[in-house]
């Protein structure tokens, strides 16, 4: 049976694992290289790894941490944060990573989609979006953020989707500002929008609170990845720091699969 993919974000600031709350106060909540040996033990999906501080901070990717966390994953992993270029991309792979994930470089860099996926395949290549929604009295829009929602990008959001996908990307991950970290819902709406315009794999990051939140993500836009940070890394009302995953027979329940 196939089941829809679930994928923890983790989050590296500091050489540690953190969690944020639209894209400020990060939280230390442990050590990355022990969340991926539990992620192991509970047979994760997929894992994606972002390090918010090397772009940010004009940084070559940590690549002897990346070696550290890809020897030690059992599952896929994708990796972003800071890779601006072909040959850092290579090396990434090289260390055992199964997919890169670049945002700011996708938007300063009208090759580097192209390049990577000519070299690599597209199979490699994951656009990470983060966006806002801005409202006005007559529409809403969403615009494009990096470097941790400090820089706008004028680019029309479902325009620049569709040059990701023409370009070569194979996937794309959404992730939504205003929702991270509140654990209140995905923002559906969107989700449902871009979904109708491409036909490359997206996944959608931001707002879970409760698998029912991924259920009724995938129900609605029949989205192939669903992805999350708070949910995997915090337990019960008060937020204690436990990593955690749902085994198969309750993605079969949650999903209703059988």
């Amino acid at each position: 049976m196939l089941l829809p993919r679930i994928t923890p974000c983790l989050l590296i600031h500091n050489n540690g694992l953190v969690k944020t709350m639209e894209f400020k106060t990060p939280k230390y909540v442990g050590d990355p290289i022990n969340a991926v040996k539990i992620f192991n033990e509970k047979e994760v999906d997929e894992l994606i790894i972002l390090d918010i501080d090397a772009s940010v901070n004009n940084l070559e990717p940590n690549y002897k941490m990346i070696a550290k966390l890809a020897a030690e994953c059992r599952m896929p992993l994708c990796y972003g944060g800071g890779i601006k270029s072909l040959k850092q991309a290579k090396h990434i792979i090289s260390l055992g990573v199964e997919k890169i994930a670049i945002s700011s470089a996708a938007l300063e860099d009208d090759f580097i989609i192209s390049n990577i996926a000519n070299e690599l395949g597209s199979q490699s290549v994951v656009v990470a979006l983060d966006v806002r929604k801005k409202s006005t009295l007559f529409a809403s829009t969403y615009k494009i953020y990096t470097h941790n929602a400090e820089r706008a990008h004028k680019n029309d959001l479902m325009e620049f989707i569709k040059y990701i996908e023409d370009s070569g990307a194979g996937e794309i991950l959404i992730n939504s500002i205003d929702n991270d970290g509140q654990m209140r819902g995905y923002d559906v709406l969107l989700a449902k929008q871009i979904q109708k315009e491409i036909n490359i794999p997206m996944t959608f990051l931001g707002g879970a609170g409760s698998l029912e939140d991924m259920q009724m993500l995938i129900k609605e836009c029949g989205t192939i990845g669903v992805a999350a940070g708070s949910i995997f890394v915090f337990k019960g009302k008060y937020k204690a720091v436990l990593i955690n995953y749902p085994n198969r027979d309750r993605k079969i329940q949650i999903f209703d699969l059988n």
